[in-house]
């Protein structure tokens, strides 16, 4: 047996992105997203409302950062996700992050994040909230990578958003081979 639940945004995982973006003076913002994700080889979707600083400001330089939050940054990145920028200037240094200049986008990359989409702004639909990116990096601290040289998930320990029960959860656990196991049915 089933329930429904009706029309909602429901899916799992909902990855937790740190949007970030730098004001007129040169101020680094961040803001917390769980509506997002790969849209294409080199782009990233996000769903965005036109109310934030943050896109206000991604709209203005026309590129933005996409960090991915983990889970020893919990609270940091919820902080960043309930305190508008509208009203705390400085809400990044509150949180405890820092961040560095991307050598490739005018946007900022927030150091204690372990992981980074580098993003140059391709559309943005106010009526929808729709914003399309084009990765033109991802970069990662040496700390998340494995012995060849590869993004580590259980080091990165990357959490997702729970829509049903508003919790985070930590991903990481391998159960499975992709483009391999299903071999087995062929």
């Amino acid at each position: 047996m089933r329930k429904s639940f009706g029309a909602k945004p429901l899916t799992y995982p909902q990855p937790v992105f740190i949007i970030a973006s730098y004001d007129d003076n040169g101020v680094s913002d961040a803001m917390n997203a769980a509506w997002g994700g790969i849209s294409d080889a080199a782009q990233v979707s996000l769903c965005l409302s036109s109310g934030h600083k943050t896109v206000k400001n991604i709209l203005k330089r026309k590129a933005f950062t996409v960090s991915m939050a983990d889970a020893d940054h919990v609270t940091e990145c919820d902080y960043v996700g309930i305190v508008s920028a509208n009203d705390v200037s400085d809400k990044l240094e509150k949180a405890g992050f820092h961040t560095t200049k991307s050598e490739l986008v005018d946007a900022p990359i927030i150091d204690e994040l372990a992981m980074t989409l580098e993003c140059r702004l391709l559309s943005y639909d106010e009526k929808t909230g729709l914003m399309l990116g084009e990765i033109v990096n991802v970069s990662a601290d040496e700390k998340i990578l494995s012995d060849d040289g590869k993004i580590d998930p259980a080091k990165l320990r990357p959490i997702t958003f729970d829509p049903v029960n508003n919790a985070y959860l930590v991903l990481g656990e391998k159960v499975g081979n992709a483009f391999k196991d299903g071999a087995k049915l062929k």
